[in-house]
């Protein structure tokens, strides 16, 4: 008896679609699919949020000088002219940043290695490269959805049949974060 379900696809399509749903599940809080792949999502995405919440704690707050463009009232760059060359003129501030710890990093890189990294589009101009932007979908399961299932032993998604697909009679649920 294998260890898992096969799903009717080949390894690599069905690495591909685990994948893809769970950052789906991690990013959006609730899909809908079928019952088989439900299942599986499950398993994958209980240990990413267990992870997240050994780890949630594990930083140490560092403060770092950051240069920032100086700008007018306007918002935009001041530049001086310097030798014949505009040169942007820059300020030091000091910027206090989290940095995540070995153990941390270590989970950061395994969550990295097996989630995809989703991109937000603006509802204007929908479709075009202009304005979208990346999703730092691990912050979000340390800063978000960890401090949220800090005090549960598991059980962190909810599996709601929702009746059978018309087309191939499949059982489709939802599945979601609790």
């Amino acid at each position: 008896m294998a260890g898992y379900r096969k799903l009717g696809k080949t390894s690599s399509q069905r690495k591909a679609l685990l994948r893809s749903q769970v950052t789906e599940l991690l990013y959006h809080s609730k899909i809908v699919t079928t019952e088989a792949r439900a299942k599986e999502v499950r398993r994958i995405a209980e240990k990413m949020i267990t992870l997240a919440i050994k780890e949630k704690d594990n930083y140490e707050n560092v403060t770092v000088k950051a240069k920032v463009y100086r700008k007018d009232k306007d918002g935009k760059r001041i530049k001086e002219v310097v030798d014949g060359k505009k040169v942007a003129l820059f300020d030091e501030v000091d910027k206090e940043i989290k940095k995540d710890l070995p153990s941390r990093l270590h989970a950061r890189r395994q969550m990295l290695a097996y989630l995809y990294v989703p991109t937000e589009v603006p509802a204007e101009g929908a479709g075009r490269k202009r304005g979208t932007k990346t999703v730092d979908l691990t912050g979000k399961l340390f800063d978000e959805i960890a401090p949220k299932y800090a005090g549960r032993n598991g059980g962190y998604t909810r599996i709601v049949k929702i009746g059978p697909r018309k087309g191939d009679a499949a059982m489709e649920v939802v599945l979601e974060l609790v």
